[in-house]
């Protein structure tokens, strides 16, 4: 790429999509290029993730203002950036790590790297005409068009229920286009709507748009959604509809080491049984976070168990850290890898940690958080990287929405992307 110039960097405070305080960052160019985006912030979260720097101020937002972030940005990262050449956006990214020092990103922040990291992505893309998607792409890297996974009922931190696992989500794996997935899912989100009507239980939603009936057994939950999708007039199973799911064990992790799933407590081998179960049981292609982040050798041993049939998905565990998925599949844990930018807190930290797994043969997920903007730069990600899965919440609520809508326009105006998992 041609070496640029930065010409301005600036963050305002904003709210997210639960009502909390998040960045959005402004990148323009010398040539005129502009660029926003806003930063997403998690519920369910490593203890390996990036720092999100908040205030802790509790006179405004309960100590969750990011106006020491917005000011890292408009002041140190703006003051380092501004007014010299680069010569790649990774260029920019490492010194904008040199400037934080810290292996976390503590000290300027998370959440003000990475907003500036993507804003000025969506600049070059700006810039060299191309859409983002396309800038993005690695070389050697076919993009495509990702499957949606549709977060349709929630439980965990994301929703006030009882139900421990955090995320229930149905896959059109058997759509033949991008429209046709949308379409599913908007159609299956509905007949479990009518569903949970019908047997009076609660249609509120979690932070994620999915339903959060007062339910608390797993495969209660499952019975309901295969029923949906059939009721829908679609298939359940690889062929037509799938589910997925993702656990968040380690908000359910006691500190004894088991895990507290709807009353009972399970070792870790009695968990994996009761996966190994339900993946008999139901049409469930991919596990994420099924243990907690710490407990390794369960890992290795649900690897061992499942791995061969089942997506089982890296999170809380992996951070989107290229030296903690390295270490991972080394050790033979996991055979995905979920993927948030604000996890490591730069784009290219981030691709980084998509090259390593595909050269393991590692499946990449690109993922949102539960605290979200209206901002699709994880849609033109999962596309230019050819990742094959996107999740985003819902097929409802404008800031899940916004990205699988991102989706469709890229399908119409490129019909010649693949669509479906590699």
């Amino acid at each position: 790429m041609r070496a640029f110039t930065v010409d301005g960097v600036s963050a305002l405070e904003i709210l997210d999509s639960r009502g909390r305080p998040t960045l959005a960052v402004t990148v323009t160019l010398a040539d005129g290029s502009t660029a926003r985006a806003g930063v997403p912030s998690g519920a369910s979260t490593g203890s390996r993730e990036a720092v999100e720097l908040r205030d802790g101020d509790k006179a405004r937002y309960g100590g969750r203002g990011v106006l020491m972030a917005a000011s890292n940005v408009n002041i140190e990262i703006a003051g380092l950036l501004r007014g010299r050449s680069w010569a790649s956006l990774a260029e920019a990214d490492q010194a904008m790590i040199s400037l934080d020092g810290t292996p976390n990103k503590s000290r300027l922040g998370a959440n003000a790297t990475v907003g500036v990291s993507m804003a000025l992505a969506r600049a070059l893309a700006a810039a060299a005409r191309m859409p983002l998607w396309r800038w993005i792409a690695p070389d050697g890297i076919a993009p495509s068009l990702p499957v949606p996974h549709f977060n349709v009922l929630n439980g965990g931190v994301h929703a006030p229920n009882e139900l421990d696992f955090q995320e229930f989500m149905i896959a059109p794996l058997g759509a033949p286009s991008m429209a046709e997935a949308v379409r599913a899912g908007a159609e299956v989100y509905a007949a479990l709507r009518r569903e949970l009507t019908s047997r009076k239980l609660s249609t509120g939603l979690g932070d994620e748009g999915g339903f959060a009936p007062e339910l608390s057994e797993p495969e209660d939950v499952l019975r309901l959604i295969v029923q949906a999708i059939a009721d829908a007039g679609y298939t359940p199973g690889r062929g037509g509809v799938s589910i997925a799911l993702d656990l968040a064990a380690s908000e359910f992790r006691q500190e004894d080491g088991r895990y507290k799933v709807a009353g009972d407590l399970l070792d870790s081998g009695q968990l994996i049984d009761r996966l190994a179960a339900i993946t008999d049981e139901f049409p469930v292609h991919l596990i994420e976070d099924g243990l907690g982040e710490d407990d390794d050798e369960g890992w290795i041993a649900l690897t061992a168990r499942l791995g061969g049939s089942v997506e089982l998905v890296g999170d809380d565990n992996f951070c989107t850290n290229p030296a903690i998925i390295t270490s991972a599949i080394e050790r033979g844990i996991a055979n995905a890898s979920l993927i948030k930018l604000n996890q490591i807190g730069t784009v290219t930290e981030t691709l980084e940690a998509m090259a390593i797994c595909r050269q393991a043969g590692y499946r990449q997920f690109v993922s949102h958080r539960s605290g979200e903007t209206e901002d699709t730069f994880i849609a033109d990600l999962a596309v230019g990287t050819g990742s094959g899965h996107l999740k985003s919440g819902a097929p409802a609520r404008g800031e899940r929405t916004a990205k699988y809508n991102r989706l469709l326009e890229i399908a119409a105006a490129e019909p010649g992307l693949r669509f479906g998992p590699i």
